[in-house]
C-alpha cells in the first residue's frame, strides 16, 4: 500500500512539474515580444496612459525578463533528484530563485501593483500579491540560514505558489475565453487578479497539511 502511494505521489509530483515547464516556456514566448521595446505591443497596448512614466515603465521591462528566471530556479528547488544529487546546484538555484524575488522581480511588482488595471479593488488584489510574495520568500531565506529545513520547504512552498500566479492568471484568462465568460472587461480583470494567487495559496497550503514538505525531504542528506 505504501509503495502504491509513493507511486501516486511521484506521478502527481512529475505532472506538476512538466505542466509548470510548460507554462513557464509560454511564459517566455510571452516576454518575447517586450525584447524590441517598443510602446504598443501586447498588453502594452493598454498602458499607454502610463507608459511615459520611467518608474512603471522600467520596473515592467524588469519584471517581464526576470520572470522566467524566478519561474525555472524556483520549479527546480523541488526537483528531489537534483536536492539529492546535486545540493549545490540546487543551493544555487535557491540563492538565485532569493536575490531575484527578493531585489529585482519582487519590487518591480510591487511598483506595478500600484497602477494595474481594472481600478483599486485589482490593484489591492496585486499589492497585496506583491507583499506576501516577498515575505513568504523572506521567510524561506530566513529559516534557511537557521538550518530549520521543514519550515524552509513550507515557506518556499508558499513562495513558489505566488510565484505561480503569472501562470495561473494567463490560465484563468484562457479558460474565460474557451468557456465564453460574460463579464464586463474590468470586472473579469478584477477577478482575475484575485484568482491568480489565492487558490495558488490554498493549494500550497493543503500541500504543506498533506506532508509534501516531508516528501521533499525524505532521505536526503540536509548536511551537504
Amino acid at each position: 500500500m505504501a509503495n502504491v502511494k509513493s507511486i501516486i505521489v511521484r506521478l502527481i509530483n512529475s505532472t506538476a512539474f512538466l505542466a509548470i515547464l510548460y507554462g513557464s516556456y509560454l511564459l517566455i514566448l510571452l516576454s518575447l515580444p517586450y525584447i524590441h521595446f517598443e510602446p504598443n505591443v501586447e498588453f502594452l497596448g493598454t498602458k499607454q496612459l502610463i507608459y511615459h512614466i520611467d518608474l512603471w515603465r522600467v520596473s515592467f521591462y524588469i519584471h517581464v525578463f526576470s520572470s522566467p528566471i524566478v519561474i525555472l530556479s524556483g520549479l527546480f528547488q523541488f526537483s528531489r533528484w537534483i536536492l539529492k544529487r546535486y545540493p549545490k546546484l540546487h543551493r544555487g538555484l535557491g540563492y538565485t530563485y532569493v536575490v531575484t524575488v527578493l531585489l529585482v522581480t519582487g519590487p518591480s511588482a510591487l511598483v506595478m501593483s500600484f497602477y494595474a488595471n481594472g481600478g483599486r479593488v485589482s490593484q489591492t488584489s496585486f499589492v497585496l500579491l506583491s507583499f506576501f510574495w516577498i515575505i513568504t520568500t523572506l521567510m524561506a531565506f530566513i529559516k534557511i540560514k537557521k538550518g530549520d529545513f521543514l519550515s524552509h520547504t513550507k515557506w518556499n512552498i508558499r513562495s513558489y505558489a505566488l510565484t505561480l500566479s503569472a501562470v495561473t492568471l494567463r490560465f484563468y484568462a484562457y479558460l474565460f475565453d474557451v468557456f465564453e465568460v460574460q463579464m464586463g472587461p474590468k470586472e473579469t480583470y478584477i477577478l482575475l487578479a484575485y484568482l491568480s494567487w489565492i487558490p495558488n495559496l490554498i493549494i500550497a497550503q493543503f500541500l504543506i497539511w498533506g506532508g509534501y514538505p516531508k516528501y521533499l525531504l525524505k532521505k536526503i542528506d540536509l548536511k551537504n
